[in-house]
């Protein structure tokens, strides 16, 4: 009887714990729609597969940036890889899979943070120079 009443416990916090996850999923703006999401031990990811091909995206990109620079090359045909994905779902040409949003989502917005930190290195640069420029005026 204890162990019952230890996993409804813990089966309890664990849906607590997954519905703030959601709520804060829902404030990204992710749709959240259920056939378009991963399932990880029986509770739907708090954002769909392409959203979280993004944030991956993201957190990718700030690492390979720094150390590697940015190849605006891979960055743009990302991008495209993306807007390709989403046009073809959207206008019903080609349905989209999870795996394909989740791919082309890591592969978008990787190519999306990378120009953005390609565009604050050039902004610090910018400032750096009107720096010096002031100091020899």
């Amino acid at each position: 009887m204890k162990r019952i009443k230890k996993n409804s416990i813990r089966l309890q916090k664990n849906y607590r714990l997954w519905c703030k996850c959601m709520a804060l999923g829902e404030r990204t703006g992710c749709h959240q729609l259920p056939e378009r999401s991963f399932c990880f031990r029986g509770y739907q990811l708090p954002v769909c597969a392409r959203c979280t091909g993004v944030i991956i995206g993201y957190l990718l990109a700030v690492p390979v940036c720094i150390l590697s620079g940015i190849n605006r090359c891979i960055s743009i045909l990302g991008c495209i890889c993306m807007l390709a994905d989403w046009t073809l779902q959207a206008c019903k040409i080609k349905p989209s899979t999870n795996t394909r949003r989740f791919i082309t989502g890591i592969l978008g917005d990787y190519g999306i943070m990378s120009v953005q930190i390609g565009l604050i290195k050039k902004f610090i640069l910018m400032l750096r120079n009107l720096r010096e420029v002031e100091h020899y005026a």
